[in-house]
């Protein structure tokens, strides 16, 4: 029998069976090399996949994390987090990168919590919205006395400035009447937006997005929307303007769980500003028009916050570790919020899914719509809600649904369909409505002779 190995020839190759966390930037080839050592190392869980191409070609790469990646399961949620919107604002890729790789391999260390987080969800992971602007900043490196070098487009495009306005169209439907969700695009959209914010909307609609956060540097503060305000005023430290959402309490939880997980966000002081509990409403610090987290809320079904991380906005090499340590564990926290409030499947009378069923909870003006496999997420804080079910051809169906602290709530909705349709009147030749401008529906219920008297017409 051979002598077992030397302590230290087993610790060698142990790590070498399990690649070391590195901290360092990634240029564009490094960044690719890096998501497909991710997926080989876990090829059951992750999937790499393109949804599109940046100004210069290069293909905007994501890392999917799911127990059956390439599928979308009933009742899953689907979260996505998104880097390096700004080039030169780095510090987002570098730890969406290190996201990735400690899912990873806390998966094959079988950690009980990213189990059930990789079980139940499925993550997509866009580490570099903007790899043309990165190139650019990474050229100069983190000396680089430009301080907007990189953040723009190849084209010269600010992408967090480049999406369809749609809160103008919120504001005045709120205003005369009109729709609370799921805005249309005009008709001219792909012609007025880079091909980078082509590429993520098309991805927004591809998939059922619930929750998502978008990663920037600048700052130290959980933003959460609306960017815009209704003024639109420009920043003024003597003068600010919230404008909040109908789920602005949602969204104040969900920016505080960041900032409390976060090592030092809540502490409000960072980077020469103030901000209680390390969050801001967006319009309320400065007012934004054409962002994507306003986008994604009046869009789509998706909630989204803006995460600022970093004072600086290109930290050097040494500083990754810490700001690592200080991330990690809200960026795992933030994933685990889609599992609130209440989740189900809206179904038709004959048990087939209902896609685009809109789902309405009493005093918050905001709704939520049924995905391809009729199945919805909508997030709620613990309460009480009265929640409506209704799709075009069917009667609604109403519930009253408590939700609590932890799990979803399950409520599944089977609407039935309308059978008393109107038709309108139907004359005959050289005489009146046949009967006698009465409106008839396709199933009459019995009536008694009388009342078919009635309905003959004239004798």
């Amino acid at each position: 029998m051979p002598a077992p190995l030397p302590v230290f020839l087993r610790l060698l190759l142990l790590f070498k069976l399990v690649a070391p966390v590195t901290f360092r930037h990634h240029r564009y080839d490094e960044l690719v090399r890096a998501l497909y050592k991710v997926h080989n190392q876990c090829p059951d869980i992750t999937r790499v996949y393109s949804i599109g191409r940046s100004a210069k070609g290069r293909l905007l790469y994501v890392l999917e994390l799911s127990d059956y990646p390439g599928s979308h399961e009933p009742l899953e949620p689907e979260v996505k987090y998104v880097g390096n919107m700004h080039g030169n604002e780095v510090l987002g890729r570098e730890l969406l990168l290190q996201l990735s790789e400690f899912l990873c391999e806390e998966f094959r260390s079988r950690n009980p919590r990213v189990l059930r987080l990789i079980q139940d969800t499925r993550i997509h992971i866009l580490p570099s919205m903007n790899p043309d602007g990165y190139e650019v900043a990474a050229a100069q490196g983190p000396d680089m006395s430009g301080y907007l070098i990189g953040r723009n487009n190849a084209n010269g495009v600010d992408l967090n400035r480049n999406f369809p306005d749609l809160n103008t169209y919120f504001y005045y439907n709120e205003k005369y009447g009109g729709p609370n969700h799921h805005l249309p695009l005009p008709d001219n959209w792909k012609s007025q937006v880079e091909p980078e914010t082509r590429a993520v909307i098309q991805w927004m609609n591809a998939f059922n997005f619930i929750l998502s956060a978008n990663l920037h540097g600048g700052a130290v503060v959980a933003n959460y929307p609306y960017d815009k305000s209704l003024e639109h005023r420009f920043q003024n430290p003597h003068r600010t303007s919230e404008s909040l959402t109908p789920d602005d309490k949602l969204f104040k939880k969900l920016a505080r769980v960041y900032s409390y997980a976060h090592g030092w966000m809540h502490q409000g002081w960072n980077c020469g500003d103030y901000f209680p509990d390390g969050i801001t409403n967006g319009a309320s610090w400065y007012s934004l028009s054409k962002g994507m987290q306003d986008f994604n809320y009046l869009h789509t079904n998706c909630f989204e916050i803006t995460l600022e991380l970093s004072c600086n906005k290109f930290p050097r090499e040494e500083e990754l570790e810490r700001e690592w340590l200080g991330n990690r564990e809200a960026l795992i926290q933030f994933l685990e919020q889609v599992h609130q409030g209440i989740k189900g499947v809206v179904l038709d009378d004959n048990y087939n899914n209902l896609p685009g069923a809109v789902i309405s909870v009493t005093g918050i003006n905001h709704d939520v719509t049924s995905g391809e496999d009729g199945d919805y997420f909508r997030l709620l804080l613990p309460g009480t809600y009265t929640v409506t079910a209704t799709a075009p051809g069917f009667n609604p169906e109403t519930v009253s649904v408590t939700v609590g602290p932890a799990e979803p709530t399950l409520v599944n909705f089977q609407l039935k369909r309308i059978t008393d349709q109107v038709y309108p009147v139907r004359r005959v030749p050289g005489g009146g409505p046949r009967s006698r401008g009465k409106v008839l529906s396709r199933t009459p219920k019995r009536k008694d002779t009388a009342t078919k008297r009635q309905h003959r017409g004239p004798a």
